[in-house]
């Protein structure tokens, strides 16, 4: 959708970004202060650019995710997915997924769907699109490179209840107070500046 946004457009909202402090992880009701979850991806590098088949210019499917062993008392984890550079006032969020089992160490490639409220194991909650499922990174074109911070938590035992099919707020609430241990991996965005005309009517070499 945000592919359509004139190039000009996209350049002139450079600017405008939702900004890192706002991420979920950087939320002040949660407590900070707790341990590092180990959090990467076979698919790209903490700060590395995410291939196009994860985003709106491919497949669009969600990537692979691997992590770390949470500390004890560990009950569940809950992953959620944001875009720091989003011309918004808030982050974008591109994926909710709450109920991740305490042992399951891993989400495998395309594994952020529409779950209809839930499978035994987790419910993958709404995106800021209002649906269910990952939402693949869309950044308007001339923005420069967007930020897309997938944070994952690890809860307790008597972490709340954010109901069925949950968005971000309710899941803030559910999880303040409650968060043993947090990681965040990194992987970047950006649809390329177009190249400049010179008088001759040449592309310019960047």
């Amino acid at each position: 959708m945000l592919e359509h946004i004139p190039h000009w457009l996209g350049k002139a909202l450079s600017g405008l970004r939702a900004g890192a402090d706002k991420l979920v992880i950087a939320r002040p009701e949660l407590g900070g202060g707790y341990p590092a979850l180990t959090l990467s991806s076979p698919a790209f590098a903490d700060g590395g650019r995410l291939p196009p088949r994860f985003t709106a210019d491919g497949e669009g499917i969600s990537p692979p995710l691997t992590w770390g062993e949470p500390p004890a008392g560990t009950a569940s984890l809950v992953l959620i997915v944001e875009d720091a550079d989003a011309p918004t006032p808030q982050p974008l969020v591109h994926a909710v997924v709450w109920h991740l089992p305490a042992d399951a160490g891993r989400l495998a490639e395309g594994a952020i769907v529409a779950d209809g409220g839930g499978e035994a194991a987790r419910d993958v909650g709404r995106n800021s699109y209002f649906a269910e499922g990952w939402l693949p990174p869309d950044p308007p074109t001339g923005h420069g490179a967007h930020r897309y911070a997938f944070q994952l938590f690890a809860l307790d035992a008597d972490a709340g209840d954010p109901g069925e099919t949950p968005g971000r707020s309710a899941v803030v609430t559910a999880m303040a107070g409650h968060v043993l241990a947090a990681g965040v991996l990194i992987g970047t965005y950006d649809r390329g500046e177009e190249a400049s005309v010179g008088p001759s009517g040449t592309a310019a070499i960047a």
